[in-house]
């Protein structure tokens, strides 16, 4: 990737205080002072190594070889700052995606038609435990919430109801996948109908007939349990004939 060093750099804002690895070159394209402050400062906003070098015009790979510095002490105590609040921007990032959902492409027979947005309830439930471990402990964990409510009978019965709750979420969330299933089936099986319908009208008269007693004869043939290994020569002397056409057996080699 090419790193263009031409472009402006980005206001300084508030950094953790450190002191910046010392450089023998001072190069003003180089790891300067000003860029390795800039440097804490984007880790921070964006929690990504790659995204803060590259906003400072330098590669990640020199951030690295600068954090293994030996005089770089500070400056690793600095990403190490920085880094936690990234943390927390990713944190709120996740948030947003649980409550908002997340677009999805949605195609049909290999094009794009449109978009839908998704959303993700085990992240929703993950970070609601996290945030609010009291009031949303997994199940069987009573003794949070009596230690906050002072009243181990009202923990119990809100256990008890959260049992109850996510058995009728799990429920419900069972019977919305089974009604999608059937809706996905239902329409499969009215495009091939309307496919189905279209092979039928292109036909001729005669292939038509044709059709219809290849399907009268397949449909004698099932019900008879006839195929083709326990045929015998009991189905009649009679020349096969389909539509008012006469087929001849083919005769022995």
């Amino acid at each position: 990737m090419t790193i263009d060093k031409r472009r402006a750099a980005p206001r300084p804002g508030q950094l953790p205080a450190f002191t910046p690895v010392p450089r023998q070159c001072q190069r003003h394209d180089g790891w300067t002072a000003q860029r390795q402050r800039q440097f804490i400062e984007a880790l921070a906003d964006t929690g990504s190594v790659k995204a803060a070098a590259h906003r400072v015009n330098m590669t990640p790979e020199g951030a690295y070889h600068l954090r293994r510095h030996p005089h770089g002490a500070s400056f690793r105590a600095a990403w190490e700052a920085a880094l936690a609040l990234g943390v927390q921007q990713l944190e709120d990032i996740a948030m947003e995606r649980a409550l908002r959902g997340t677009e999805v492409p949605v195609y049909s027979y290999g094009k794009l038609v449109g978009s839908r947005m998704v959303h993700n309830d085990r992240l929703l439930m993950f970070l609601l435990r996290n945030r609010a471990p009291t009031r949303f402990a997994a199940d069987g964990r009573v003794t949070a919430r009596r230690s906050a409510l002072n009243d181990p009978a009202e923990a119990n019965r809100l256990s008890r109801l959260k049992k109850q709750w996510r058995q009728e979420w799990d429920e419900e969330r069972r019977a919305e996948d089974a009604q999608q299933d059937a809706d996905v089936y239902a329409e499969i099986d009215a495009k091939l109908d309307a496919m189905r319908a279209g092979h039928l009208a292109g036909m001729t008269r005669r292939t038509r007939a044709l059709y219809d007693a290849y399907c009268a004869a397949l449909a004698e043939d099932r019900a008879a349990g006839r195929c083709s290994w326990n045929e015998d020569d009991d189905c009649g002397d009679d020349t096969p004939s389909l539509g008012g056409i006469t087929y001849a057996p083919e005769a022995d080699p």
